[in-house]
């Protein structure tokens, strides 16, 4: 009986490892996929736009799905706390991301949306009134000093526009943090699946409205690569993701899946360079270690504080 448990438990253990690494795979070819687009001369706004587009006929399935099993239906105020937390947590979040890709290597915007713990940290100290300890003050100084390094990395590779693209994409790390910490009652009241899907619904639609509005149906006059690309980003980078590391949480517990999540940046770095041929220095490989220990140790304090 014993042997039983333990082969089911070490099977559990692998399905999960397994589905948290896939799924920061998934999310670390994104900026790989974006830049690959952007070859095909389509902007931001446009390849945001083809991408919610591909992905919100899943998410409305979930919605649907995720609605039938609740029995409860929302009340105005779950409604404006999707609404908010979807236009600024996936909406504007994915927005300013693409755009700062325009500007900036796939390996440094992943580093940059990486630093979210740091800031979830900050923002956490400011609305509820929670100190921060020297050891997670000292893990925040490494991962910007590691930030700091891969900018200048960077700024020494491209021809312009690198402050303005690390911005956006910090500006993109911002705005998912303030929905990490803004989502936390609102998913416990209306259920993580319910909350995803109806968040991710409002956001597409915030994305088809604001190509509609800036951009003629010409704009959608595209090479087949960049509408390839497009769904690519949608099933293997935006969907696929967000059920795998679903799945992990639910297996080896969210600490775990965070933690394995950490590769994200490196997997970033090197396919970055194997794809796109963006160069690796010395410079960059000391900045990413650095930002990953600081990060590992944040979210590791961060879940010993919390127990």
């Amino acid at each position: 009986m014993a042997n039983t448990q333990s082969i089911g438990f070490n099977r559990n253990a692998i399905l999960g490892v397994s589905f948290a690494l896939l799924a920061a795979i998934g999310f670390s070819a994104k900026a790989i996929l974006v830049k690959l687009a952007y070859v095909g001369s389509v902007d931001a706004i446009t390849l945001l736009a083809l991408r919610m587009a591909f992905s919100v006929p899943f998410f409305l399935a979930i919605a649907l799905w995720a609605r039938g099993n609740h029995a409860e239906p929302l009340g105005k105020q779950d409604w404006l706390a999707v609404l908010a937390l979807g236009l600024i947590g996936y909406y504007l979040s994915s927005f300013l991301d693409f755009l700062g890709l325009s500007y900036i290597s796939a390996g440094l915007e992943r580093l940059i949306l990486f630093l979210y713990p740091t800031l979830t940290v900050v923002l956490s100290a400011l609305v509820y009134r929670r100190a921060i300890s020297r050891t997670v003050m000292a893990a925040m100084a490494l991962s910007y000093a590691g930030i700091a390094m891969v900018f200048l990395h960077d700024a020494g590779m491209s021809q312009g526009g690198a402050v303005l693209g690390a911005s956006l994409v910090f500006g993109s790390t911002l705005s998912y943090s303030v929905y990490l910490v803004g989502a936390g009652h609102a998913i416990a009241r209306i259920g993580a699946a319910r909350f995803t899907a109806y968040a991710m619904v409002v956001a597409s639609a915030a994305s088809l409205i604001q190509f509609g509005v800036t951009h003629p149906l010409a704009a959608l006059s595209l090479p087949l690569r960049v509408y390839e690309l497009a769904v690519a980003l949608a099933i293997f980078s935006t969907v696929l993701p967000v059920f795998l590391l679903s799945a992990g949480i639910r297996r080896i517990g969210s600490g775990h899946t965070s933690l394995i999540g950490s590769v994200g940046p490196v997997v970033t770095i090197y396919l970055a360079h194997a794809v796109l041929q963006e160069k690796i220095s010395t410079l960059q490989i000391a900045g990413s270690m650095l930002v990953l220990a600081g990060v590992i140790v944040i979210s590791i304090n961060s879940k010993s504080a919390g127990k």
